[in-house]
């Protein structure tokens, strides 16, 4: 015998063998008559059924799984796979079989499966001569959930009957409210309707509609065109606008004051810059003034102002103080600020609160706060928290104030958000609004546009930045807050006085920034969107858009900031290729006030235009620039004007 065979036989002998009682054999017989034995089901053994999806999680790669559940266990698993479902055969010592059937349910329940709790349609089933069955889910609960009665369609309208019960049981012991404190003076009655037509279209356009739901439709007031012709009876207010200076109401007061002090609900919407502020502030002095309840047994604060951010929340408190009536005392409660001392100021007496919706939602869940005693709210640029998304903390806010009050909502634009917004939590209120309600940039505001590369920016910035004379105040707008640190940085390090303001900033940080803004130490600010609303500093002469912004409406509050009460600005746009789909949307608005359309802006559009029609044509390939960002387009005011107004019953 060669050395050859001699070394073969041990190896035969020792390896065969350990193989196949690794797959749970016994003996030596040949792998074909082993395999036709497998085939066989024992007499006495445990059968699951598992979904075919889950099979190789028993097996495992290689079949390692499999062969540690049979060495752990002791017992012999064998797996026939069909198309649905797969067949798991376990055989061994009764003890043995158990311990597996455990193992592989342990598996599986820890497993993802398509269907649901991970288990699938696991079952299993104890074969012993006499046809014992036992499973997971026994043939008694498949058949009793088969049996389960249909359940009975929900009742709607017993549950609003039952939300309409508890809510007139939750405000049934009410104080009593007064809403109606105007007086026309005879010089505002006097005015015909051919002379109201001609002050309102003289006046930006003003246009007034009532948008109460069915019954007779309301007369709407005339316009106070002076001052003296709105607060005659309230020499306190007189005396306040007297001392700032103010020579006449903006459009927007004029019309908003009567709206207001006859007390319906309203529903402004004017451009940034317009005095929407004043116009319901003075009314909200007057409300809380007059109500039949005693300020001392309010047992919380009078009005509230919800706004989308902390700086324009103080930028109202500064107002209230400036006009302040019969003492009245006012709080800011913002993220980002002292919440202890919030509280404190809350729990030490307030008649007006102006707040963010989410640091006021945390008060009121923590019951830090008393919102029933409310009876004048302001929604104060609704469009704008909508966009920050803060309509959850609004809807919780308004559970805990009285459905009686009165309400204001303002807006820059009228997209379908805000008109479902009003529909909700607006009885019957009267829109005003100033010129319309397609959306138009500021008419004293020069605009001018200007196709770059995305590389080209930062020198176009520098040479703006060159050209301002000593006396220009501008604000850059970037997209992102590290863009907006690494330009202010850069500009810095070029020896410019420059602050930064965006969201990630502490707020001491902001406020300073902002102060540094407003009192001219910098006369450049670097800004996100965080600036575009609400920022009130009326000596602001250029807005320079480094980059454009994530939807039209945003363009329209960003050119905003310059060209306020009166004064003309002036606003730089760079536009990349990246910002293509934006371009049919900006055309319109610079057409509406009369600015240069440049040639690119127009061929960037129709190249858009063309792959949005070849995109729907095509599929999702294609063509073009591309895009960046969402382009944004929410559906904001766009049609006719009363079409639009009418929308409000959609």
């Amino acid at each position: 015998m060669s050395d050859w065979e001699e070394n073969e036989r041990p190896a035969t002998a020792a390896v065969a063998p350990d193989f196949w009682n690794r797959r749970g054999e016994r003996g030596d017989s040949p792998p074909r008559e082993r395999r036709d034995n497998f085939n066989k089901k024992p007499s006495s053994c445990v059968t699951m059924t598992v979904e075919s999806a889950s099979v190789g999680r028993v097996i495992g790669r290689g079949g390692a799984k499999i062969r540690e559940l049979e060495e752990r266990s002791g017992a012999r698993i064998k797996i026939n796979k069909g198309d649905n479902d797969g067949e798991v055969i376990i055989t061994g010592s009764s003890a043995a079989q158990q311990k597996a059937k455990g193992m592989i349910e342990e598996l599986l329940s820890g497993s993802n499966f398509p269907f649901g709790n991970g288990l699938g349609r696991l079952q299993d089933h104890k074969r012993d001569g006499g046809g014992y069955y036992a499973s997971v889910r026994s043939a008694a609960e498949h058949k009793a959930a088969d049996n389960v009665p249909e359940r009975p369609p929900i009742d709607w309208n017993a549950i609003r009957e039952g939300k309409d019960k508890y809510s007139e049981l939750k405000w049934k012991d009410l104080p009593p409210l007064k809403k109606k404190f105007y007086c026309e003076a005879e010089s505002v009655s006097a005015l015909t309707p051919e002379e109201v037509a001609e002050w309102r279209k003289d006046n930006n356009n003003i246009f007034v509609d009532d948008l109460m739901e069915g019954g007779e439709r309301r007369p709407i007031p005339n316009p106070c065109r002076t001052f003296l012709e709105a607060f005659e009876r309230y020499p306190e207010i007189m005396e306040n606008i007297d001392r700032v200076g103010f020579v006449r109401p903006t459009p927007i007061q004029s019309q908003a004051w009567p709206v207001l002090l006859s007390g319906e609900d309203l529903i402004a919407i004017a451009q940034t810059g317009t005095g929407k502020t004043l116009a319901y502030l003075l009314p909200g002095f007057i409300h809380m003034d007059g109500q039949p309840v005693p300020r001392a047994e309010w047992g919380g604060p009078g009005m509230l102002v919800l706004t989308p951010t902390r700086e324009l929340a103080l930028q109202i408190e500064t107002e209230c103080k400036k006009y302040s009536y019969k003492g009245y005392k006012s709080i800011c409660i913002y993220g980002g600020g002292d919440r202890r001392g919030q509280i404190n100021l809350v729990k030490s007496g307030v008649d007006i609160v102006i707040a963010t919706p989410g640091r006021l939602n945390d008060l009121q869940m923590n019951e830090l706060i008393n919102l029933f005693s409310i009876t004048y709210l302001v929604l104060d640029e609704a469009d704008r928290m909508l966009d920050m998304g803060f309509e959850p903390q609004i809807m919780k806010i308004l559970l805990d104030i009285r459905p009686d009050r009165q309400t204001v909502m303002t807006s820059a634009t009228w997209p379908s958000g805000v008109r479902r917004l009003a529909k909700s939590y607006l009885k019957n209120p009267m829109m005003v609004y100033v010129g319309t309600l397609d959306l138009a940039a500021v008419d004293t505001v020069q605009q001018t546009i200007t196709i770059v590369q995305e590389e080209e920016k930062k020198a176009f910035v520098m040479d703006f930045i060159r050209n301002m004379l000593p006396q220009d105040k501008a604000i850059i707008f970037v997209g992102k807050k590290i863009k907006a640190d690494d330009l202010s940085s850069d500009l810095c390090l070029q020896g410019l006085a420059v602050q930064s303001l965006h969201g990630d900033r502490e707020q001491r940080d902001r406020e300073e920034a902002l102060k540094d803004f407003k009192e001219s130490r910098v006369r450049i600010l670097v800004a996100t969107d965080l600036a575009s609303r609400g920022l009130d500093v009326h000596d602001i002469t250029h807005v320079f858009n480094y980059d454009f912004p994530r939807n039209i409406e945003e363009y329209v509050h960003r050119v905003g900031r310059t060209g306020r009460a009166g004064r003309s600005g002036a606003a730089v746009t760079l536009v990349t290729r990246e910002d293509w789909r934006m371009a049919p949307e900006l055309i319109p608005i610079l057409e509406r006030s009369g600015q240069e359309v440049p040639h690119e802006l127009v061929l960037m559009a129709e190249r858009y235009e063309k792959h949005k029609r070849e995109k729907l044509m095509y599929g999702s390939g294609g063509g073009g620039y591309g895009g960046r960002r969402d382009g944004g387009r929410r559906d904001g005011g766009r049609g006719s004007r009363r079409d639009q107004a009418q929308s409000w019953k959609f």
